[in-house]
């Protein structure tokens, strides 16, 4: 992970604010740069997005009572659990509560599904 300072103060201050959701905020990026190393980080509509070429993947999002982990091609992931949320024509998202629902609701599949989308 290259060092930046928007993305550094991003999480910075996320854990200044919630410790809890800042350790989700550090995880589900690791998460994302080990399935995509070469996906470009950027500071975007107020979350961490992930970009490849100049398409905008997916993204972390940061909410009151939840993290949002949002897909710009969600409507086209497999989802044969019916974990994704949302209803427009394309985006979809996962609301991250606990630390556990990283693994429960199946984010790294979700993650790695969308980049074959790209």
């Amino acid at each position: 992970m290259k060092a930046n300072p928007k993305i550094d103060n991003f999480i910075q201050d996320t854990l200044f604010i919630d410790e809890e959701k800042g350790e989700i905020l550090i995880s589900l990026r690791k998460m994302v740069l080990e399935i995509k190393p070469d996906a470009k980080e950027e500071i975007k509509y107020g979350g961490l997005v992930f970009i490849i070429d100049t398409k905008l993947i997916c993204g972390i999002f940061i909410r009151k009572n939840h993290i949002s982990v949002e897909f710009s091609l969600g409507a086209m992931i497999p989802d044969p659990d019916n974990i994704l949320e949302g209803t427009g024509k394309q985006r979809r998202h996962i609301k991250i509560f606990l630390f556990e629902d990283i693994k429960n609701k199946k984010v790294e599949f979700y993650i790695k599904e969308s980049f074959k989308l790209s």
